[in-house]
């Protein structure tokens, strides 16, 4: 599959140890993203950082492997097949009923191919 000119990146804000039927939520996700055959998704562990569900900063640190980090997942594909996977991802995340941030900005897709 070849896609280049306009689409759509969207974010999404979440929790490392939030979840969704016993899943982890980003894994929930991006098998929702592969199943809806998305052009690509990645899925970014932060170091640090706080959000809607917690205002208190979560951090790494040398003592703990993990405390609540925040992940970032990133899907990039053209703008009607982001809008519907934003309609999927809404109805998982309503059902998990955790603090969620999503964005979606305009991208210029320069190449992808094999």
């Amino acid at each position: 599959m070849e896609l280049k000119g306009p689409g759509a990146l969207l974010r999404i804000y979440l929790g490392e140890k939030d979840r969704h039927r016993g899943v982890l939520l980003y894994e929930a996700i991006i098998n929702k993203a592969k199943e809806m055959e998305l052009a690509g998704c990645t899925i970014f562990r932060g170091i640090e950082g706080f959000g809607i569900a917690s205002r208190m900063i979560h951090k790494s640190s040398i003592l703990r492997l993990s405390d609540k980090l925040p992940v970032l997942i990133e899907i990039v594909d053209q703008q009607a097949k982001i809008e519907k996977a934003i309609e999927k991802f809404e109805e998982i995340l309503d059902e998990c009923g955790k603090g969620v941030l999503m964005t979606v900005e305009q991208v210029q897709i320069v190449r992808y191919k094999k």
